[in-house]
């Protein structure tokens, strides 16, 4: 799934696929929204890290304009058809899987768009450690890792402490966007949402931008459904 992956620390990790080094993960205190991976990089990725993802740095971006985070963006295909469909907000697309990272910036290196900003790194430490309240105007959780065994369920990003986060970095009227093809995650979901009190909304037609690639079009042709919520942030 993306990288709202969580990794439990109790768990054995042999057999786990390898691609780099998790950036500060381990400082983090939340509980991680991810699974860490660690081992070599091919050239490409790490040519990619090194060379091309600090053209896309957002440290030097516009804070006035609108800003979109997006948890997990894997490949960044829908970080990209959102850019280009709403030219007017900026994107912060985020991952802390290298070789995902590496093939969003290598794309935008053929074919720049000027409001796409990418950073390897856990999402949750960027909302604590990065942005202050109110400045994100829309935060998109699309296919996260469902955790579906009972004892991970708390590990899974859409949990009351990390959406008190989430509402809080919300602007008023900003809006969170979650899709999954799990419906225990998408039940459970709907209920931590709708028990916040600065958040309203619910299930929503599925957005015209969205490609339906990598877990959504798996999903789609396993004959899965796909739930998608929106839920805006009140004043």
């Amino acid at each position: 799934r993306c990288a709202s992956r969580i990794v439990d620390e109790s768990a054995p990790t042999a057999g786990a696929r390898h691609d780099g080094p998790v950036p500060e993960a381990a400082a983090h205190p939340r509980i991680r929204t991810f699974h860490a991976r660690h081992g070599r990089m091919t050239a490409r990725v790490r040519r990619a890290l090194d060379e091309v993802l600090p053209r896309f740095d957002p440290a030097d971006r516009d804070r006035t304009r609108p800003l979109v985070l997006e948890v997990g963006c894997g490949h960044g295909d829908a970080a990209l058809a959102f850019a280009d469909a709403h030219p007017d907000h900026d994107v912060l697309a985020t991952d802390v899987h290298a070789p995902g990272v590496a093939s969003l910036v290598l794309a935008l290196e053929v074919s720049p768009r000027p409001n796409v900003y990418v950073r390897q790194h856990d999402a949750l430490a960027i909302l604590d450690d990065e942005l202050g309240p109110g400045e994100l105007a829309g935060l998109h959780l699309l296919f996260p890792d469902p955790w579906p065994k009972a004892r991970h369920r708390k590990r899974r990003f859409v949990r009351p402490d990390v959406i008190e986060l989430v509402s809080d970095r919300l602007a008023p009227g900003g809006t969170l966007l979650v899709a999954t093809d799990v419906d225990d995650y998408a039940e459970a979901a709907r209920a931590v949402l709708d028990d916040h009190p600065r958040l309203v909304g619910g299930r929503t037609p599925r957005p015209a931008w969205r490609p339906a690639a990598g877990y959504e079009a798996r999903a789609l042709a396993a004959g899965r459904t796909v739930h998608d919520l929106a839920y805006r942030r009140t004043a």
